[in-house]
């Protein structure tokens, strides 16, 4: 006899308006120049979404310098230093940003605060892109990077009356409230951004799992190993209590002898990873036990993001 199990669906889940923006214009910048169209760095953080553009024409490089100067080239969602579009420019190459308006809202607000002479904090990720095409907007020295409550001890400011703190869109909200904490008692006079920089996707995504984690005896998280927000997800997943939670790039990666007894399972996915993902993962489900799913929503979402006007002209 088939096992029963309920399998908890968060909502929302999956691709952002960031995400769909971005993809969106890979596919139509293809269609308005023809394939190869060079993308730099993984225009968002998932496989299978890499592979479906690069079979339709997409080529996706590390560095500029990877480019001919005769093709198009798109910046990714995460966004990048100020250098890169300069060297575009230097080069006369023709390039469209797809750096999510969230992350550029972040970088307007770093530009302002270096405007009225304070120096930044940023709360992220070493090494991640995002991170690195935020501190790319000032000046070297002029952001301070903390990953970690921890870091916040050893930050030695040019005037710690002088301070702003941003922070990377995709962090953990209870993580980031942490460090901001620990920012404020020690700066006391540290201005911080007007809006909460974590973006209503990562916040969405988290406030669904949180409420999803009493029901359930395990989480599988939908996402790529490089995904800031998906990583999240599994360990905000973790502190709410569950004793299980797994990241899983595509069905094939289930283990499901870990789920051996399981009764209850949720399931999300990180704001780059597509909805055909999760349909084969609760396929997955649906071929080894008796089924029965619920969604659990904590949100409406109906953001869109405008694409570029030099595709939009390219669309009329």
């Amino acid at each position: 006899m088939t096992e029963a199990l309920t399998l908890y669906l968060a909502a929302p889940r999956g691709f952002c308006a960031g995400v769909d923006r971005a993809i969106k214009i890979v596919e139509m910048a293809l269609e308005k120049w023809g394939a190869p169209v060079y993308v730099r760095h993984e225009i968002v953080h998932n496989r299978f979404v890499v592979d479906m553009l690069k079979d339709k024409g997409a080529v996706f490089v590390e560095e500029l310098d990877d480019c001919p100067t005769d093709r198009p080239v798109i910046f990714s969602a995460h966004g990048v230093p100020k250098s890169v579009p300069a060297a575009a420019e230097a080069r006369n190459m023709l390039y469209v940003d797809a750096t999510c308006p969230l992350v550029s809202k972040v970088h307007i607000e770093a530009e302002r605060h270096h405007a009225n002479g304070l120096q930044m904090v940023m709360i992220g990720h070493a090494g991640h892109p995002e991170t690195v095409g935020t501190m790319g907007q000032l000046p070297p020295g002029e952001v301070l990077l903390v990953e970690t409550v921890a870091d916040v001890a050893g930050l030695a400011p040019r005037d710690p009356s002088q301070l702003a703190f941003i922070t990377q869109t995709t962090l953990s909200v209870d993580d980031t409230s942490e460090i901001v904490a620990a920012l404020q008692a020690r700066f006391p006079d540290i201005v911080g951004p007007h809006k909460e920089d974590i973006c209503y996707a990562t916040t969405n995504r988290q406030a669904a799992v949180k409420a999803m984690a009493p029901k359930i005896d395990a989480l599988l998280v939908i996402g790529a190993p490089n995904s800031s927000n998906s990583r999240r997800l599994v360990e905000v997943g973790q502190k709410a209590g569950c004793s299980y939670a797994q990241l899983v790039q595509r069905a094939a990666d289930i283990d499901w002898r870990a789920l051996e007894g399981i009764r209850s399972v949720g399931i999300t996915a990180g704001a780059s990873a597509p909805e055909i993902l999760v349909d084969e993962v609760v396929d997955a489900f649906r071929a080894r036990y008796a089924l029965t799913v619920e969604r659990v929503e904590t949100a409406r979402e109906d953001v869109e993001f405008k694409v570029p006007r030099v595709l939009r002209e390219a669309a009329a």
